[in-house]
Parts: C-alpha cells; sequence; structure tokens
C-alpha cells in the first residue's frame, strides 16, 4: 500500500512537472505583417521543445499599454519585443529577464555576432546584464511612385540626389498636378525615418552616442531642420498628413514620394500597384559643396528591436529558449528569407533582399554602408521624444512651415525639452 502511494505521488509530481513544462508560451509582436513568418520559426522550436508557442499581434500604442499594466502587477507575456524608447527603464527596473547567465551557457549565442549598437542597447551599462537579444536591424530609403514621376514628366531619383534635389522633384509634381497630386509627404511623428535622417546629414543630432546632450539647436542641426521646413512647405499639409498617413496617402497615389523604413517593405509589395513603387537611396546634404555623397553627408537611422522575456515568466528555461533560437544564426537567416525583416546580425541582408522578387530593395542594404546612427535613446526616451513634438515645440514648425522663424524658435525650445529631460535622469 505505501509502495503503491509512493508510486502515485512519484507520478503526480511527474504529470506537474510536465503540464508546467508543457504550458504555451505567449509572445507578443506589434506588427502584423511578421506574425505569420514569426509564428512559423516558433512552430519549428515547438516541434523538439514540446512546448508550444502563440505568437500574439497587439498593436503599437495598446502593446505598450499591455507591458505596462503587466509590470504594474498584472500578466506579462512570456516572451516579446522591446524597443530602444523603453529598454533602459524596464532594464533599470528590472521587469525583464536577466539572460547573462543563459547567454554565457549558451554556444549558438555570441554577443560578438551582433550588431554591436543592438547589443549595447539592451546592456545594461551599471552592471553588463544582458536582457535582451538583438532579433533585427532596419535601415531607411526613398520610395517613390514611378507612375506619377512619369505623368508630370519628372526625373527619378538617383543615388546623387540631394535634399535640394528631392526639394525640387517634389516641388514639380505639386505645381504642375495643380495641387491634385503632393510632391512628397512627410509624417513627422515617424521621425526614425523622416527627419532625424536630414538632421544627421547637416551635421547635428537629436541625442548624442554617450547620450547626455543634444545638438539639435546647433547651426548644423537647425541647417537639418530648415531643409525639413522646405520640404514641407511643397508637401501634403500636416493637416492632410495626420488624417489620412504618410503610406495611405502613397498608396491611393495622391503623394510622389515618402520615406521609409525596411520594416515596412511587405505592405508595399503587398500592394496592388506595387509595380510602380521603387525604393532609392536616401538624399545626402552637400555641406561640403563638392558634388559628392561624402560619408558624413548621408546617415541613416538604424534600430533593432530586442527579444525579451518577462521577469516572473513561469518558464525561464523555455523563454530563454526560445529566445536563443530566434536570434541564433540559422533562424536569422531564416528570418530574412522569410521576408520578415532584416538580421540583427551583419551579413544575412542579401537574403532578405530576394524575399521579395520583382521589386529591388537593394538600396535599404547600401544604407549600411552610409554613416549609420543608432536611433537616439536615453533611459526615458518618450519622456522627451512626446513634448518635442507638441505645440511650443516642433508642432508649431510643422503645422507653419512658410516661416523660417517658428523652425528656428522650435529648435531651441526642443534643445531645452531634451536637456531638461537628459539633466532629470530621463
Amino acid at each position: 500500500m505505501k509502495r503503491t502511494i509512493a508510486l502515485l505521488v512519484v507520478l503526480m509530481l511527474a504529470l506537474t512537472v510536465s503540464a508546467a513544462f508543457a504550458e504555451t508560451l505567449t509572445v507578443s509582436v506589434w506588427d502584423s505583417n511578421q506574425q505569420p513568418g514569426i509564428q512559423q520559426i516558433a512552430d519549428e522550436w515547438s516541434k523538439t521543445s514540446g512546448i508550444d508557442v502563440k505568437v500574439e499581434v497587439v498593436d503599437w500604442d495598446n502593446y505598450w499599454t499591455l507591458l505596462s499594466a503587466g509590470a504594474s502587477g498584472g500578466t506579462l507575456p512570456d516572451v516579446f519585443w522591446m524597443h530602444s524608447n523603453t529598454a533602459q527603464m524596464y532594464m533599470d527596473y528590472d521587469l525583464l529577464l536577466d539572460l547573462t547567465d543563459y547567454v554565457a551557457k549558451d554556444d549558438a549565442i555570441n554577443l560578438d555576432d551582433y550588431y554591436q549598437g543592438i547589443v549595447d542597447l539592451y546592456t545594461r551599462d551599471s552592471d553588463g546584464k544582458v536582457f535582451a537579444l538583438p532579433k533585427d536591424h532596419d535601415t531607411i530609403a526613398l520610395l517613390y511612385n514611378s507612375a506619377i514621376f512619369d505623368k508630370y514628366g519628372v526625373e527619378y531619383p538617383t543615388d546623387n540626389w540631394t535634399w535640394e534635389d528631392m526639394y525640387e522633384a517634389a516641388k514639380q509634381i505639386t505645381e504642375k498636378s495643380n495641387g491634385d497630386v503632393y510632391g512628397m509627404a512627410v509624417n513627422t511623428s515617424n521621425n526614425q525615418d523622416g527627419w532625424y535622417n536630414v538632421v544627421y546629414d547637416y551635421g547635428g543630432n537629436i541625442v548624442s552616442d554617450t547620450h547626455d546632450s543634444t545638438a539639435i539647436d546647433s547651426p548644423e542641426g537647425k541647417a537639418g531642420m530648415e531643409m525639413v521646413r522646405k520640404l514641407l512647405t511643397v508637401g501634403a499639409p500636416q493637416s492632410v498628413v495626420a488624417e489620412t498617413g504618410t503610406d495611405s496617402l502613397f498608396q491611393s497615389n495622391k503623394v510622389g514620394m515618402i520615406t521609409q523604413g525596411s520594416w515596412m517593405i511587405t505592405s508595399f509589395y503587398k500592394a496592388e500597384s506595387h509595380e510602380d513603387y521603387k525604393w532609392a537611396l536616401l538624399p545626402y546634404a552637400d555641406v561640403n559643396g563638392n558634388g559628392q555623397a561624402d560619408p558624413e553627408e548621408r546617415w541613416s537611422c538604424y534600430n533593432g528591436l530586442g527579444w525579451a522575456a518577462a521577469f516572473n515568466t513561469a518558464n525561464p528555461d523555455a523563454a530563454y529558449s526560445l529566445i536563443s533560437w530566434f536570434c541564433a544564426k540559422e533562424q536569422q537567416v531564416k528570418q530574412a528569407e522569410l521576408g520578415i525583416t532584416m538580421a540583427g546580425m551583419p551579413g544575412i541582408s542579401e537574403a532578405f533582399a530576394n524575399a521579395f522578387p520583382g521589386m529591388d530593395i537593394t538600396p535599404f542594404l547600401e544604407a549600411e554602408n552610409f554613416s549609420l546612427y543608432m536611433r537616439p535613446y536615453t533611459k526615458m526616451t518618450t519622456v522627451w521624444e512626446d513634448p518635442i513634438q507638441q505645440a511650443g515645440a516642433f508642432l508649431d514648425a510643422w503645422q507653419n512651415p512658410e516661416d523660417p522663424a517658428i523652425m528656428e524658435k522650435a529648435c531651441d525650445n526642443a534643445a531645452a525639452i531634451i536637456r531638461d529631460a537628459i539633466a532629470q535622469g530621463y
């Protein structure tokens, strides 16, 4: 009898452990275009681990609300994406699973194999602990509608285009169409794929590499923002952009050009008129006046998401195993081949380019040869990033692009906001 009871106890314990190990891991992302490919890669892991994975899509705004609620006592997903806007805060408050020891014992992961800026982003400065592994990286390119350029007799963008050339082309389209079509559209709320790059091209910055200063109000920073102001005068008004969005305006044949990030390629590739959609290099700022794109005159912002796990996940070993699977080279290549996004490792981008037959996306790969800068961030980026877009700063300039003085004042006010946030430890 005692032997039978003992066997039952052992069996119950085994079943309990098995049940806990077999629980489904929840994975949260915010991009529906990436969800099918990520689920496919996760399902391959499930075949070997025996653990199901459910990849759920939550839109950008609600995603951060979900994580915030989970961090405040609710339930966090087991595995999820981290972003430069919030990573420092989540790491500092130990809301992410510490991956340091896991990485040290993992033969599949060598942090030297990834883009260093992304590794640094998810490594805590104070103690060198690692809280996320690089998922991907992205670059920026110019997207134009060749049919619109043909209709209005405007020459296509070239590799030697300056921002002034872009301004002139946009102006021609807007004027020749009598305002029926705008030459371009700038989504001022999308800083990474838009106006940030112009500032860096002209020699300014939003936040320094050391994350402790800004040069947005320097002569160079103001020169870049003056160029942004000029582009706004020949593009779709911000009231139209706010109502419709640059992507929708472009796909409705209402604008001839926009700038976009590599994470959006799939959306345009699947569009009905995608045969007219062409990618080109971002323009450059010819501040040296030699008619050539010198390295310091052509920049592309890059960023990289990180795969992280909840600090209180019920199955930390399984969560890390899945993260390691996503980030190991074989699956980084698979991610690129499926056209999910460019890899977090250098040297894999060509596989991504081949994922879109009939559409040449090599400008995104060529951007890797620009002067790349990591998307500007501080400990709590949104503390300053959101306010500089509001009234009293750049919103006034966005809404009144005809007045250069308003833009200059906006640069000064934005710099004050950023410096104040940094001084307060944000």
